[in-house]
């Protein structure tokens, strides 16, 4: 396992990092604790959560899993805040100042810990303007409740201004942005690449494996998904149709380096996730131990430079086959001061 620093901090992560939002869930506690303490046994030192998943209970069951294996203190644990928390709460959602150090609180709570090292706003909310948001951060820091602070799947006109503005409040400011980045959406080597790589902010991708769809379980000549796959569980157009000929040719394209390499698709799509200019650490999110060994098998997986042109042949550097980089960009309606 490599170990790579969180963007212009000191911190060392995993090359890996460990999604936990099937934690609490389709995962048994008992189940989820086991692949924790597999994943730290392979060299993964960073787990991802947040409070959202499954209301609380992904965090809960990571906060069970690190009680249970004594090793808190060698994990660099993130988790986010953002989303509702109760449907009937119009503040209890959002990026203000009261959600997010309530819900900081309850977070601490759910885990079992003291602290939080990687704090993380979920969403972009262009009805707050960023400096209530890094206030209330630079707050949870000052308290040592949280040690640094982070964005997900913010546009990177949105994270130069909170820079900006943190410079200018003298606030600390985001270190990381978690983006959806996989074979099947590379809209981020446009601007949130070359952001990040210039501004020293890490970059943790999510659903580098688009879902699953990249680990070659599904097939482009059948209408039923496997049952217990995400798309089998729901139709196979969930919310976004990765089910057409331009998709599949990305997945054949994928398939058949595995098959020259010995190894499966899966490894193949995290290995060229990981291993792209900027990226930090791609969060891997298995359901199962098995799902969760092949995931660490991309560690030992490289692609030569020939596997690279045929992969951006099929799927062209800049340009989205399925789009999963959507959030609320903006415009702001007033900015911060």
């Amino acid at each position: 396992m490599e170990y790579r620093n969180l963007g212009r901090t000191g911190a060392k992560v995993s090359e890996l990092c460990l999604g936990c939002m099937m934690f609490g869930d389709r995962t048994s506690d008992e189940d989820s604790a086991d692949i924790i303490d597999r994943a730290i046994d392979g060299g993964v030192n960073f787990l991802d959560t947040a409070n959202v998943y499954t209301r609380g209970a992904s965090e809960e069951a990571v906060g069970k899993a690190l009680k249970r294996n004594g090793k808190r203190d060698a994990i660099v644990l993130a988790t986010k805040v953002h989303g509702a928390m109760d449907d009937d709460d119009p503040n209890a959602a959002g990026n203000h100042r009261r959600h997010i150090i309530e819900q900081c609180d309850a977070s601490l709570r759910r885990l079992q810990v003291d602290h939080i090292d990687l704090y993380q706003i979920h969403r972009p909310s262009s009805d707050v303007p960023i400096d209530e948001t890094l206030r209330a951060l630079d707050d949870l820091i000052h308290t040592g409740k949280v040690r640094y602070v982070g964005t997900s799947t913010y546009a990177a006109w949105q994270l130069v201004e909170a820079l900006w503005a943190a410079k200018e409040l003298g606030l600390n400011r985001f270190v990381s942005e978690q983006p959806p980045y996989h074979l099947l959406d590379r809209r981020i080597e446009r601007e949130l690449i070359p952001f990040a790589q210039t501004y020293g902010v890490a970059l943790i991708p999510w659903s580098p494996l688009a879902g699953g769809f990249l680990t070659g379980k599904y097939n482009r000549d059948e209408n039923q998904s496997p049952e217990d796959s995400r798309y089998g569980m729901q139709p196979r157009r969930m919310g976004r149709n990765h089910f057409t000929d331009e998709s599949f040719d990305v997945l054949e394209a994928v398939q058949a380096i595995a098959d020259e390499k010995g190894c499966t698709p899966g490894q193949v799509a995290l290995a060229w996730c990981k291993d792209q200019p900027g990226v930090t650490s791609p969060i891997i999110g298995p359901r199962t131990m098995e799902q969760l060994e092949d995931n660490l098998g991309a560690t030992k997986v490289s692609l030569e430079e020939d596997a690279y042109e045929r992969l951006d042949a099929v799927a062209p550097p800049g340009r989205a086959t399925v789009p999963y980089y959507e959030a609320d960009f903006g415009p702001h309606p007033f900015r911060w001061g």
